[in-house]
C-alpha cells in the first residue's frame, strides 16, 4: 500500500532564515560596543568629564531596555515558515467532524446589528455539511434587537444558503457580496436564470436589513421598559427557527442557538472571556462538536473554504494530538491606500506570526481560530470520577457527560428545543463559583487580553498551534478609521499584553521550563511590547534639552565609536525597511509603521503601562469598552484620502503635540547654539533626533498648521499643549544640567 498523500507542508525560509541570522550577529555585536561606550563613562573621572550622571543614565537605561526587547523579539525570526493545506485530500463529507461556531456581540450601538447577521450568515454559508455545523451567538447586551434580527436572518438563509450552493459563491457574505464592484459570479455572469435569482435575492436581502432597522427603532421610541441593560439581565437562550414556509422547498440548515447568559452588577463577568466560556458549556450540551470556530461579530467568513482549511491540521496525524488551535490572520476589507493606521498589523501577521510558527505556533488572535474543545479542558485528564470533575467544570450533569465523549449523540435540530431549565444553569451568574473556569479551564481571566492569556498556557501545558495564511482572506472585518478609536483600542491591548507579562505566568518565567527557550522569548516580546513607551518618552526629550545645553550623549563624529551608533540606527531601519519591502509594503508603509509606533508609544502604552500599575496594587478595577464599529461618513472619508482623524481625546493630541513641540524648540535652540560655538561635529547625533521626530510626525503639523478640514487639530489644543511642554522643559532641564 502506498502512503496517504499529507494535508498539509511547511515551507522554512532558508533565505530568511540565513538573512535574519547573519543581522542578529552584526546587530549584537554593535549594541555590544554601545554597552562598551556607555560603560566606560562611569569609570572616568567626575572632576573632568563634561556629561552629568542622570542623562547619560537615563539614556543608557533606555538603550538597555531597547536592546533587550530587540534581542527577545529575534527569536520570531530564528525559523519562519509558511504552509500549504490540501482540502481536496480530506475525508469524505459524512466522515468530516462537526463544528461549533461561537460569535460574540456585546452592544447594539457600538456594533450594527446588520453587521453582525451579515457575520452569522457568513458562517451559516460556510462549505461544510449543515448537519455538522452549529452557529452560537453570544449576546452579552442581553438585547431583543440582537434575537430579533437573528430571526430575521433565520429566514433570509433559507434563500441565501441555497442560492451561494447552487452557483458556488466564494464571498458568502450578503452585504460584501452586493457591495462588491465585481461579483465572483464565475460562469453563471451571463446566466439569465442566475441574473434572475440574483435580483430576488438582493430584493430579499434588502427586506431583511429594513426588517432589523424597522424593529431597532421602534424600541429606541419605546424605551426600554423591563428595567434589562447590558450589565443586568437574565440568561436566555433559544434555538432559532420557524415553522416549515410553503414558499420555498425545504432547505437544510445548520443549527442557530442565541445565547445571552446572566449578568448582574454585583458578579464579575470577565468580558469576552467570560461570554466565551458560557458558550462553550452551552454548546457542550447542545452539539459539542470537537472543534471550534471563534468569530468577532465584525469578522465574517469571506472564503467558504476555511473550515476544510483547518481540517488539514487537525486532522493530520503527524500534528493533531498535540495540535490547540489553527490561527488565521486578521484582515480587514475597509483598509485605505497606504493604511495609515496600520490597522492589517503586517508585522504581526506577515513576519511575527510566520515565525512563532517555526517554533510551537502563533498566540491567539481573538478572532478567526478553529480550536480543538479539548484543548479547553486544562491540563487536567478526564478521569472516571464525577466529584473531581466537578470541581473542576461544575455540577451540572450533562455538561460532566459530554467531557467523556466526541460529540453529543442526539444534536439538537429544527423542531427540537434544548432542556432549556436545566441549560440554562449554564449559562448563570453562580455557575462558574468555586469551579477552575476561567483559571485552568476554559478561556482564561484576569485580563481584558484573554486571548493571549489563554494562549501562553495553552503552550505551557504542552499544546502547539498552526499559523495558516492563504492567498485568499479567509476572514474579512471592519478595522479603525479614526485615531481616537485607534488609541483607545491600543491603550486596551497595552494594558492586557503587559497584565500577562507582570503575572505569575509571566513567559520568561514560567516559559522556559514548560516551553522551548524561543517560543517563551517570542511571548516576553510580546507581553512586554508596551514598555517602548519608558525609552521613547526618554529618547523625545532628554538628548534634545542636553542639546540646547550643549552636554553631548554621544561621541563626536571623529571617534570611530561614532560610527557604532550609526550603524545600530541603519541597521534597524534598514532590517524594517527589508521586511516591509517583502511583505508587499513600501517606503510609505515603513515610514507610517514608524510613526503608528511613535504615536501608541507616547500615548497607548504610556497610559496601558500606567493602567497595568493601577491594577496591580489595586488602585483600578479592570474594564473593557467595545470599539465603535459604526460607521461615520466623514471620518471614513478622511480615512480614505489617508488623512489622519485628530478630533481625539486631548488625553492623546497634548502629549504627542507637547513632544512634536519640545523637539521643534529644542532643534531650533540647537542649531543657534551649534552655530554660535560651532561644536556640530560633538552634538551631531542629538542634532539628527529632533529631526527624526518632526519628519517622521510631519501629519502632527500638517493637522496643526496647513489643514482646514473637521479632522484637524482644534486651536485649543494649542494652549495645553505648550503648558505641558513647558512643565516638562523646565523640570526636567535644571535637573539634567545639574545631577
Amino acid at each position: 500500500m502506498g502512503e496517504t498523500l499529507p494535508l498539509s507542508l511547511s515551507h522554512v525560509h532558508k533565505p530568511m532564515v540565513l538573512t535574519n541570522r547573519l543581522h542578529m550577529l552584526l546587530h549584537s555585536t554593535a549594541l555590544c560596543f554601545l554597552v562598551y561606550y556607555r560603560l566606560c563613562f562611569f569609570f572616568q573621572d567626575p572632576q573632568t568629564r563634561r556629561t552629568p550622571l542622570l542623562p547619560w543614565v537615563l539614556v543608557f537605561a533606555s538603550e538597555i531596555i531597547l536592546s533587550f526587547i530587540w534581542i527577545i523579539g529575534q527569536a520570531f525570526r530564528w525559523n519562519p515558515i509558511s504552509r500549504t493545506v490540501f482540502p481536496e485530500r480530506l475525508p469524505e463529507d459524512d466522515k468530516l467532524p462537526p463544528i461549533d461556531v461561537f460569535i460574540c456581540t456585546a452592544d447594539p450601538t457600538k456594533e450594527p446589528t446588520v453587521d453582525v447577521m451579515n457575520t452569522v450568515l457568513s458562517a451559516m454559508a460556510l462549505d461544510y455539511p449543515p448537519e455538522k455545523l452549529h452557529v452560537y451567538v453570544s449576546d452579552d447586551g442581553g438585547s431583543s434587537i440582537t434575537l430579533n434580527a437573528m430571526r430575521e436572518a433565520w429566514k433570509f438563509a433559507k434563500w441565501w444558503l441555497p442560492f451561494c450552493t447552487r452557483y458556488t459563491i466564494k464571498c458568502r457574505c450578503p452585504a460584501a457580496y452586493f457591495s462588491a464592484s465585481e461579483n465572483d459570479n464565475g460562469d453563471f455572469a451571463e446566466n439569465i436564470e442566475f441574473l434572475a435569482d440574483e435580483k430576488m435575492i438582493k430584493e430579499k436581502y434588502e427586506v431583511f436589513k429594513e426588517n432589523i432597522v424597522t424593529v431597532k427603532e421602534e424600541q429606541g421610541r419605546s424605551g426600554d421598559t423591563t428595567g434589562i441593560t447590558g450589565k443586568n439581565h437574565p440568561s436566555i437562550i433559544e434555538v432559532v427557527q420557524e415553522n416549515t414556509s410553503s414558499e420555498i422547498e425545504q432547505v437544510k440548515l445548520p443549527l442557530l442557538v442565541y445565547v445571552s447568559r446572566e449578568k448582574k452588577p454585583s458578579h464579575p463577568h470577565h468580558f469576552k472571556a467570560g461570554a466565551l466560556n458560557a458558550l462553550y458549556r452551552v454548546s457542550a450540551v447542545t452539539s459539542n462538536a470537537p472543534y471550534i470556530l471563534v468569530l468577532d461579530c465584525d469578522m465574517f467568513c469571506n472564503d467558504p473554504a476555511s473550515a476544510r482549511q483547518a481540517l488539514c491540521f487537525h486532522l493530520d496525524p503527524k500534528i493533531s494530538p498535540s495540535l490547540a488551535f489553527v490561527q488565521f490572520p486578521q484582515k480587514f476589507h475597509n483598509i485605505s491606500k497606504n493604511d495609515i493606521y496600520d490597522s492589517q498589523h503586517r508585522s504581526a501577521y506577515k513576519v511575527l506570526w510566520q515565525g512563532m510558527d517555526g517554533l510551537k505556533g502563533p498566540l491567539l488572535s481573538g478572532t478567526g481560530f478553529y480550536m480543538k474543545r479539548e484543548s479547553l479542558y486544562g491540563n487536567y485528564k478526564i478521569k472516571d470520577t464525577d466529584l473531581e470533575l466537578r470541581q473542576y467544570f461544575g455540577t451540572f450533569n450533562e455538561f460532566i457527560k459530554s467531557l467523556k465523549q466526541n460529540c453529543t449523540p442526539n444534536v439538537v435540530s429544527v423542531g427540537h428545543t434544548l432542556p432549556k431549565e436545566e441549560t440554562l444553569i449554564l449559562a448563570s451568574c453562580n455557575y462558574e463559583i468555586g469551579t477552575k473556569w476561567g483559571k485552568e479551564v476554559g478561556f482564561l481571566y484576569g485580563t481584558v487580553c484573554e486571548d493571549v492569556h489563554t494562549g501562553i498556557i495553552l503552550n505551557c501545558n504542552g499544546w502547539n498551534s498552526v499559523y495558516c495564511d492563504p492567498p485568499n482572506p479567509q476572514f474579512l472585518g471592519n478595522s479603525t478609521t479614526n485615531l481616537n478609536d485607534f488609541l483607545v483600542q491600543g491603550t486596551r491591548w497595552a494594558s492586557g499584553l503587559l497584565e500577562n507579562g507582570l503575572s505569575k505566568h509571566c513567559p520568561l518565567i514560567c516559559g522556559p521550563l514548560r516551553m522551548p527557550l524561543l517560543q517563551s522569548l517570542c511571548l516576553a516580546e510580546l507581553t512586554f511590547f508596551p514598555l517602548y513607551c519608558l525609552p521613547l518618552w526618554c529618547f523625545a526629550i532628554v538628548p534634545q534639552l542636553c542639546l540646547v545645553d550643549g552636554t553631548p550623549l554621544y561621541p563626536k563624529v571623529s571617534d570611530p565609536l561614532f560610527f557604532i551608533f550609526v550603524f545600530i540606527f541603519l541597521s534597524a531601519m534598514t532590517k524594517h525597511l527589508v521586511e516591509v519591502l517583502s511583505t508587499g509594503g513600501t517606503l510609505r508603509k515603513c515610514i507610517i509603521e514608524q510613526r503608528i509606533w511613535m504615536m501608541k508609544s507616547i500615548t497607548s502604552h504610556l497610559y496601558g503601562f500606567l493602567d497595568t500599575l493601577l491594577k496591580k496594587f489595586g488602585l483600578r478595577k479592570a474594564s473593557f469598552t467595545a470599539t465603535n464599529k459604526v460607521e461615520d461618513d466623514e471620518k471614513t472619508r478622511l480615512y480614505q484620502m489617508d488623512k489622519y482623524d485628530f478630533r481625539t481625546s486631548n488625553m492623546f493630541l497634548v502629549p504627542m503635540l507637547a513632544v512634536l513641540l519640545i523637539n521643534i524648540f529644542c532643534f531650533i535652540g540647537g542649531i543657534y547654539r551649534v552655530v554660535s560655538v560651532g561644536d556640530w561635529d560633538v552634538m551631531f547625533i542629538q542634532l539628527l533626533l529632533p529631526v527624526y521626530v518632526i519628519v517622521v510626525n510631519y501629519p502632527i503639523i500638517e493637522g496643526l498648521l496647513i489643514r482646514k478640514d473637521k479632522g484637524r487639530i482644534s486651536p485649543s489644543v494649542v494652549i495645553p499643549s505648550n503648558i505641558l511642554a513647558t512643565i516638562i522643559s523646565s523640570a526636567l532641564y535644571p535637573i539634567l544640567r545639574k545631577v
